[in-house]
């Protein structure tokens, strides 16, 4: 129970303290929320990825024993989540919300915050976190846009939106400078490095924005299961898929840590984009975040003893 409560207090805590930081701010100052998108998306996240996989040590076997655990855990969570959707009859427009807030993960806003203070001493565990997030990004741009778009029949524009990322980017060209040995000028370095230091407070802050006014009724009965399947079932998932593939060590700890992290805010805004039970959506990423105070907290805790 003591290292539950140190986990929770040195790894969760702060987490949580500088979202409801951004709520509160958000409540009172009415903050601009597309400019703040653009800050995370377009500078802070970029930089973040740049600058971890320029510094990590990651061989090309373990990425693609990490690409490989990626594909099988989503294998399995999105044909569960489909049978689900189809056993409860749910209609297309919530069966389509449902299966995005189960598949797709809060890897940046949430899960690199989280990383970066789990793994401080382990830039291999951080740089293992960048991979699960540009594979994320790669199934919200693919998957979660075709869930999205084919409730209305409007045809899929997930490449064309995908290519418009500039993580994708900046990933390929810290894995090119990485493997071409090519050093970075420190009048260019710095910059970079001041940037990316800062992504862990601004995108918990908007993580904490987006949620200050979303409203809540009651716990339906795909929010319930949204929950489970995110929080709970994902990480049994994942436990097995890590047996399955013999992973050990530090990549075992940050593919079962990543299984664990809440539902994507990015299942939100394509919830509300398309009007496909916007509210709901909403209501997902925030209890599941909010229950993931103590998923993740047991989640991280049983990685180390298992792992």
């Amino acid at each position: 129970m003591e290292v539950l409560f140190l986990i929770l207090m040195k790894v969760i805590m702060p987490v949580f303290f500088l979202i409801a930081v951004g709520a509160f701010l958000h409540r009172k100052f009415k903050f601009d929320m597309g400019t703040l998108s653009k800050l995370n998306n377009y500078l802070l996240m970029p930089a973040v990825s740049f600058a971890n996989i320029y510094e990590s040590s990651l061989g090309g076997t373990i990425v693609v024993y990490i690409i490989g655990f990626l594909a099988v855990q989503n294998f399995f969570l999105i044909g569960l989540s489909t049978g689900i959707a189809k056993l409860l009859k749910f209609e297309k427009g919530l069966s389509a919300t449902f299966k995005n807030s189960v598949v797709l993960i809060n890897s940046g806003n949430f899960g690199l915050p989280v990383s970066q203070l789990v793994f401080q001493h382990n830039p291999i565990g951080l740089s293992i976190q960048i991979v699960v997030m540009i594979f994320q990004n790669l199934l919200t741009f693919t998957y979660g846009i075709f869930n999205s778009v084919s409730v209305q029949s409007k045809g899929l524009q997930a490449l064309k939106i995908f290519f418009k990322n500039p993580v994708i980017y900046a990933l390929l060209l810290g894995v090119f400078l990485r493997v071409t040995s090519i050093t970075i000028p420190e009048f260019i370095w710095t910059p970079i490095e001041n940037t990316s230091n800062a992504f862990l407070a601004i995108a918990l802050i908007t993580l904490g924005a987006q949620s200050a006014f979303i409203k809540f009724h009651r716990f339906s009965t795909p929010l319930v299961l949204t929950l489970l399947g995110r929080l709970v079932v994902a990480p049994a998932i994942a436990f097995v898929s890590i047996l399955l593939l013999g992973l050990e060590g530090t990549v075992a700890q940050a593919l079962l840590i990543a299984s664990s992290f809440p539902t994507s805010r990015n299942s939100s805004l394509l919830a509300l984009e398309y009007g496909n039970h916007p509210e709901y959506a909403a209501q997902a990423v925030l209890f599941s975040t909010i229950f993931s105070m103590l998923t993740v907290t047991s989640v991280i805790y049983l990685s180390e003893f298992l792992f």
